[in-house]
């Protein structure tokens, strides 16, 4: 006897039907059509679409703060996202208070650990490189192992003030003594420092997150031509997350890079509160529609938000439908519309003419019913 049985699925990989059974936290089989189940609960999708569980690799959702800050399940299963990512709302001194609060989640919640010990607490908190302490850093990911799943380093001017990349070589120090392959995700912004050196320091597997925004410290040269450092970036295998956040993605920046082959690996919001209930990020659903209007199929942004979000942060039992896997899933119909206004960061518009609805979602077994 099983505990879910989830029936007459679509899967966004092939448009084929799909099956899903659950006991306790974990898949344990998947088909088109599984034969003999006995569930405790059957749920008939009914033709609906059925993927892993979205994840978010990049929100803020530390509710203590004042700057940045969110109810995880407000940005999480609400959503259709059943794994959020904090991006480094906190520090050593505060993600122990942050891990506590989270136990109470519906989603799961992960998070970044700031480079700086405070975290978010005011927006130039790499502006005093005094807050850049070995020993709290490493003692947290100690403690907190199973949640602490990368570094984050925020590397513009109105964080790090006067001190340029010496942060990212703090943490690229660090990332090194964890092992090398500890996740890290560098932001990007207003300059100092420059993008040229920010990208400098970078390896392959490291996280460029806000890639895609307009500002004139972006990827783009004068003439309006991905710049060529950031093209050898990619190539060696820097990984391009979106982050599209408020200020952090720019429909004609993005054109032209994906125009140049620089596509996206993954797909985030850097969504919290303001940019959540006033836009322009307004959910993960939205944020995927505006990929769907530059030509991605439904796989490809489901992917960028389920395999590839799992791999930048060795999550290897999510992201994928895979007996074995946690029991993370997203239920969703695509909507075809008129008119589907979509905004980036600068207030530019585009019309899309399809529409993600999240109906349902599954969070390590047990599932949650969506409301409009």
């Amino acid at each position: 006897m099983i505990d879910l049985y989830l029936k007459n699925g679509i899967s966004v990989e092939d448009q084929s039907p799909l099956e899903v059974a659950i006991l306790g936290s974990k898949i344990i089989a998947v088909g088109h059509h599984l034969e003999g189940i006995e569930a405790k609960k059957s749920v008939d999708l009914q033709g609906k679409y059925l993927s892993a569980g979205w994840i978010d690799d990049h929100v803020h959702c530390y509710q203590n703060l004042t700057l940045y800050y969110d109810d995880p399940d407000e940005d999480g299963y609400k959503t259709g996202v059943t794994t959020v990512i904090d991006a480094g709302s906190t520090g050593a001194d505060n993600i122990g208070a942050f891990y506590d609060i989270t136990r109470n989640k519906i989603t799961n919640v992960l998070a970044m650990i700031n480079i700086g010990r405070t975290g978010i607490l005011a927006q130039n908190e790499l502006g005093d490189l005094s807050t850049v302490e070995r020993k709290p850093l490493m003692k947290a990911i100690e403690n907190y192992s199973s949640f602490i799943v990368g570094i984050k380093v925020r590397e513009s001017q109105s964080v790090v003030i006067d001190n340029d990349i010496e942060p990212l070589k703090k943490a690229k120090q660090y990332q090194k003594e964890l092992g090398g392959n500890f996740p890290l995700m560098v932001h990007v912004g207003a300059n100092p420092p420059a993008l040229r050196d920010v990208l400098a320091l970078m390896d392959d597997n490291d996280i460029l997150t806000h890639g895609y925004n307009g500002k004139p410290n972006g990827i783009l040269d004068k003439a309006g031509n991905i710049q060529q450092f950031v093209i050898e970036a990619y190539r060696r295998g820097v990984v391009f997350d979106v982050g599209h956040g408020t200020d952090s993605f720019n429909f004609h920046t993005f054109e032209i890079a994906n125009q140049a082959g620089l596509i996206p690996f993954s797909i985030s919001t850097d969504i919290y509160n303001k940019n959540r209930l006033n836009g322009p990020v307004y959910n993960m659903a939205t944020t995927l529609e505006k990929f769907l209007t530059f030509g991605y199929s439904l796989k490809d942004v489901v992917e960028k938000v389920t395999i590839a979000p799992a791999a930048n942060f060795n999550l290897v039992n999510k992201g994928q439908i895979r007996p074995g896997y946690d029991a993370d899933l997203t239920v969703f119909e695509l909507v075809h519309h008129e008119d589907v206004m979509l905004t980036d960061s600068n207030k530019h518009h585009k019309v899309g003419k399809q529409k993600i609805c999240p109906k349902m979602v599954v969070v390590m077994g047990k599932e949650y019913e969506i409301g409009e």
